[in-house]
């Protein structure tokens, strides 16, 4: 491939965070965009890796590939949520520090603060106190890929930056009955009752948790946003260490206060049904979004408009998303 300008490499182009950004950055007119289908390069090996980087122009890469999935599948898979997430990081970010691209960001996850972190969470709260055991493991290899960045910056002077987002929910979003997150499951669980006149859903859990979401084309625009920064902005908003930066919207509901948002979206008209034997996990995950608001941006889709544009999506596209 002969490449006359550098390039955007958007790493997990197919997934539902990916392929919010690749939209982003085709609306706004970037690119060139270079992405890799998990066929064409598995980020998990580090020769193809090194190879992919060195056969191209890249200019800044976005890191938005991993392994993820819900509570059941943090809690079935352990061995795979860190074993990936530690080979894609450490092979794409240490081949972009060898390919001499400057500019990178990465994308982690709000698991990576304390279970018990004082709520709103703050970006400091990382690394003081023990995480939720039921994805720890994936939590660590995101805190692993934090590290990465600040240590390249660092040591070597890249600018490597790191974004938290909260719960990300959308179009392209995983819909597999057990692998799923929480939006995609209830959705399609509630669709299926709906559709088959169902008087009770059953839900894990208590209902009590309080989750806050994040419409996925909101996150694409932050991460954008965030990666446009001149550098000197971003480093005087996450000293003392070029650490990472928060993106949700300052926002929570219960899950039960959700369940009873996506019944109305889908039409459900029956009883919801609590299975308490099941593990509510964190009992508030909210993020403390005053860092990202500093830097000028803040989120503007709401969480039911979201939810019926994520409805709209999952009813268009059933025979993929019905994995």
């Amino acid at each position: 491939m002969t490449e006359t300008q550098d390039s955007i490499y958007v790493a997990g182009h197919r997934g539902m965070v990916g392929s919010a950004i690749v939209r982003r950055l085709q609306a706004l007119g970037r690119g060139p965009i270079l992405t890799a289908t998990h066929a064409e390069l598995d980020l998990t090996d580090q020769a193809a890796v090194n190879a992919f980087f060195a056969a191209h122009r890249i200019g800044q890469v976005v890191l938005a590939a991993a392994r993820v999935g819900g509570i059941h599948a943090n809690d079935t898979y352990p061995a795979d949520f860190i074993l990936d997430n530690l080979a894609m990081e450490c092979n794409v970010i240490g081949a972009a520090h060898r390919a001499g691209v400057q500019r990178l960001l990465f994308l982690g996850s709000s698991c990576i603060y304390p279970r018990l972190a004082p709520q709103p969470m703050r970006e400091d709260a990382l690394l003081t106190g023990p995480l939720e055991p039921t994805n720890e493991p994936y939590a660590i290899a995101k805190i692993a890929g934090i590290k990465l960045c600040e240590s390249f910056a660092r040591q070597h002077g890249r600018d490597y930056r790191s974004v938290m987002p909260t719960n990300l929910y959308g179009p392209g979003d995983n819909y597999h009955p057990e692998n799923s997150h929480v939006i995609p499951a209830l959705l399609r669980r509630f669709h299926e009752a709906a559709r088959r006149g169902d008087g009770e859903v059953v839900i894990w859990g208590s209902g009590a948790p309080m989750r806050e979401f994040l419409h996925v084309d909101d996150m694409a625009e932050a991460c954008i946003h965030v990666m446009d920064l001149p550098r000197e902005v971003y480093a005087a908003h996450t000293q003392p260490m070029l650490s990472h930066v928060n993106v949700g919207t300052g926002v929570d509901c219960t899950i039960r206060e959700l369940a009873e948002t996506i019944a109305r979206v889908t039409g459900f008209r029956g009883r919801l049904a609590w299975d308490r034997g099941k593990p509510d996990g964190a009992p508030r995950k909210l993020m403390d979004v005053s860092r990202l608001a500093a830097l000028g941006w803040k989120a503007r889709i709401g969480l039911e408009d979201g939810l019926r544009d994520a409805y709209r999506w999952f009813l268009e596209h059933q025979a993929e998303a019905r994995l």
